[in-house]
């Protein structure tokens, strides 16, 4: 009797909704829009489930939805102004509405505002609650979706969709915030709280991202990538950058300790104050999916690209006469070598906390193939932030490609490996498959 007992038993756990298991992972496809810029991330909200396509925001609070158009779901509601979760989610304003009641619509509701991190705009907007879903995995492969019933996030109107690529409805919030993607994921699944990022430069084989997972982290390999990861600590910057300011609580945005940046070894020559976070939030470093390219401090930029001509000089390489917008510094495409981890130039190294912790920027992510008055062109992926930057050094996109980025909130830390080209795979390589909801 004990055996067939057993075995039923043991059936009944594994058939259980994947909501109702702890510690479990998750994972969603990072497509890049190549007309934008932008890196998009798809999940499955509402009831029934529908796919979403949303803009990737490392940096923002909490995720937002335009509810104006085609919002249909059985399990929405909204979040009154009494309650302990509006007053948790740091809200501004109650809201009442007098249109026909709907996700954007509803009287006494708690109101967040959401921002465009583009176009720098922002509104006033219902926070609501719905049904998210993911995929499964072990970080190897995709298994079925996981359903978070109680996924906290704002509505907006539409006109805040403006600048974001085709087919976006919103945005997906990856900030340090509880109430950001990754830490409502481990909430809901008693998961670590760990997510890591690997971002894809092809329009048409995505990247991954992992929730709720300090690893393993395949991509078609046999190396775990999470066993080689170089950390450093992640800074806090006490004063948020927000449209709209929330009593000058910290940012939710991710800050390193960069002390150096170095080309071919030979360190560029800047004022170090840059580097530090001050009291009023400006300096430092930190790290944006929102931004295409690297963003430098005017004077950082200046010793930047006079070091990196000198030293691919010493390459015979030669910089053509004109940049190709939004970059100064170009070289014939005849005229770099071809190598595994992308165009052969001057390595770039951004060191954090000490000499040995260094962020090693080859090729593949310090060049962009342009087409140029002179022909086909590499060009130097570094852009001009300005002289009055409030963040000194923004770390963007093109550099993070095909660089997984591991980020521990629990303490506080950033995994990186530089470029996984050096172990013969890429962002692109994650086993993707279709699985049914449990």
């Amino acid at each position: 009797m004990f055996l067939p007992f057993l075995v039923f038993f043991l059936s009944l756990i594994s058939s259980l909704p994947v909501s109702l298991q702890s510690e479990t992972a998750l994972q969603a496809p990072i497509s890049k829009d190549l007309s934008t810029g932008q890196y998009t991330v798809q999940i499955y909200l509402k009831n029934p489930l529908q796919p979403t396509k949303l803009l990737l925001d490392l940096g923002a609070s909490f995720s937002w939805l335009d509810c104006y158009q085609n919002y249909s779901s059985t399990a929405y509601h909204h979040i009154p102004c009494n309650a302990s979760l509006c007053a948790s989610l740091s809200s501004l304003a109650c809201s009442n509405c007098y249109d026909t009641p709907g996700p954007a619509c509803g009287n006494d509701t708690c109101s967040l505002f959401p921002e465009n991190p583009i176009t720098r705009k922002a509104t006033i907007a219902n926070a609501i609650v719905d049904t998210l879903a993911l995929p499964t995995t072990d970080g190897s492969t995709q298994g079925p979706l996981g359903l978070i019933p109680e996924y906290v996030f704002s509505c907006s109107t539409t006109f805040l969709l403006q600048g974001l690529a085709n087919g976006v409805t919103g945005l997906a919030a990856l900030g340090r915030s509880d109430y950001s993607l990754p830490v409502q994921v481990s909430t809901a699944f008693s998961s670590p709280r760990y997510f890591a990022l690997c971002l894809s430069g092809s329009s048409t084989n995505p990247g991954v991202l992992f929730l709720g997972t300090s690893g393993p982290y395949h991509l078609n390999s046999t190396t775990d990538l999470s066993k080689s990861l170089i950390y450093t600590p992640l800074i806090l910057n006490p004063i948020g950058s927000t449209v709209i300011t929330y009593g000058h609580k910290p940012s939710d945005e991710y800050f390193v300790g960069l002390t150096a940046i170095k080309v071919n070894g030979k360190p560029v020559q800047l004022n170090a104050s840059l580097l530090t976070v001050d009291e009023n939030g400006a300096g430092g470093t930190k790290i944006s999916t929102v931004h295409p390219y690297t963003l430098l401090e005017t004077s950082i930029y200046k010793a930047f690209t006079a070091l990196f001509v000198s030293e691919a000089s010493g390459l015979n390489l030669t910089a053509v006469k004109s940049g190709v917008k939004p970059f100064e510094v170009c070289y014939a495409a005849n005229d770099v070598i071809s190598t595994r981890v992308g165009p052969g130039v001057p390595t770039v190294d951004m060191v954090m906390q000490n000499e040995d912790v260094f962020w090693r920027v080859f090729g593949s992510n310090s060049m962009v193939r342009m087409g140029g008055e002179e022909g086909e062109v590499w060009c130097l992926g570094f852009v001009d932030g300005g002289a009055n930057a409030r963040t000194s050094i923004v770390i963007g996109g093109h550099q993070m490609e095909d660089n997984l980025l591991q980020f521990d909130l629990q303490s506080k830390r950033l995994g990186f490996s530089s470029s996984i080209l050096v172990r013969g795979t890429s962002c692109s390589n994650f086993n993707f498959t279709s699985n049914k909801v449990l």
